[in-house]
């Protein structure tokens, strides 16, 4: 990937896509390269234009954000995507956690935290915001119960110490750079740390992390 991140906008509304058409068209490290009105539309642009990153809407008719989100990491070599979602209207939100995402942000997220997260995720750094991730362990805090635990403390009794400490840190939605600075680290070290937890604990997001962590007690 070069200097200039190349971005795909997909959004049903026409004046979302435009406020964020517009906040992105002031950044020099920033393109947008398209944008799209549905999950269909997504992945033909993301064939024709090659995006490093898509800010995705999980609503929208003929294909949900979610659907384009799990067929593009179906892919090889898919871009990184960040979800823009209200919790309020979007019921089936945590089935994001799925779909490979990125990044989580609530639409009304204030613009520079929108563009440190592209940038964030263009780096390989995934963004989720804490407000997103207590909201995610909120919504499944009622279905969970002791087995459910008890098969969480299993698949982190895997891991170092340090390695839970990282899990946990992920877990109140740390990022990696703030990850490193409290436990004393480099930004490398813990992007390989992270890397083994995705790997250790077969998962694909950092929310998933999470609620891993949280299912078993430690948060």
């Amino acid at each position: 990937m070069g200097s200039v991140i190349r971005v795909l906008v997909v959004d049903d509304d026409p004046l979302v896509r435009s406020a964020l058409v517009l906040m992105l068209g002031g950044q020099p490290d920033l393109e947008v390269v398209g944008e799209a009105t549905d999950g269909l539309e997504a992945l033909r642009y993301v064939d024709e234009v090659r995006p490093d990153v898509v800010l995705m809407d999980i609503r929208m008719p003929r294909m949900s954000g979610l659907g384009a989100t799990r067929a593009l990491n179906e892919r090889p070599a898919p871009p990184h995507v960040i979800v823009l979602t209200t919790f309020d209207a979007d019921e089936h939100v945590v089935s994001a956690l799925a779909a490979g995402a990125d990044g989580f942000l609530l639409k009304d997220t204030p613009p520079q935290q929108i563009l440190d997260a592209i940038r964030s995720v263009a780096d390989g750094d995934p963004m989720l915001s804490p407000s997103v991730t207590r909201t995610l362990i909120e919504r499944i805090r009622d279905d969970s119960g002791d087995d459910r635990a008890e098969v969480a403390q299993r698949r982190l009794a895997v891991l170092t110490e340090r390695e839970q400490d990282v899990a946990r840190a992920v877990g109140r939605g740390l990022t990696n750079a703030e990850i490193a600075r409290e436990l004393h680290l480099s930004i490398p070290t813990v992007k390989a740390h992270v890397s083994r937890l995705f790997d250790k604990l077969r998962v694909t997001n950092r929310v998933q992390i999470a609620i891993c962590v949280h299912d078993a007690g430690l948060l």
